[in-house]
């Protein structure tokens, strides 16, 4: 049982970066949309008003802070150890994947805060693992063993929904979703 929760707070641990950046993008968020309010070849938006350059950087910021914290706390030791192209791809990587996500959602016609189950709570996860991997295979690989990708996979939709019941309930959120 104790290697089980030590398992699971290293799954955490290591998403930290990600964890924190893509909330962070909604607390920071305002201001001019990335996608400068322009329209794709169908005639919807790119992105949409919810997708700003404040938010881009203020989540990149928090999840780049939050993961230098973890470089120098002891228990990178015990939980996983993080260097900076890895806190850096963790944070970006889960803002592109965020970012993704709202295109496809707009190209399916959903607007500005529509439900897209499981999308809406893996895509910074995705977006997390699939950058990281590819710039960082050796660490992503000897980090992310079959069964903390599972934990990660499993948990972070319950830890999304509270994130964002929170997020709602401080008026920083129009959706509990």
């Amino acid at each position: 049982m104790g290697v089980m929760i030590e398992v699971l707070f290293s799954a955490l641990w290591l998403m930290l970066p990600a964890y924190v950046a893509n909330p962070m993008a909604v607390v920071f968020g305002g201001g001019r949309p990335i996608d400068l309010g322009r329209n794709f070849l169908d005639g919807r938006r790119l992105l949409g008003d919810g997708k700003t350059y404040r938010g881009l950087l203020g989540g990149l910021l928090c999840g780049v802070f939050i993961g230098f914290v973890q470089m120098n706390t002891l228990l990178s030791y015990y939980l996983g150890a993080h260097t900076l192209s890895v806190v850096c791809t963790l944070s970006i990587g889960a803002l592109m994947g965020d970012l993704f996500e709202s295109f496809i959602k707009r190209r399916l016609g959903l607007q500005r805060g529509a439900e897209l189950p499981l999308a809406d709570q893996l895509d910074f996860v995705a977006g997390a693992f699939l950058l990281t991997y590819l710039l960082e295979p050796l660490w992503f690989t000897a980090n992310f063993t079959p069964v903390k990708l599972l934990i990660v996979l499993v948990t972070t939709p319950i830890l999304h929904r509270i994130t964002n019941i929170i997020g709602y309930r401080m008026k920083l959120k129009k959706e509990p979703w």
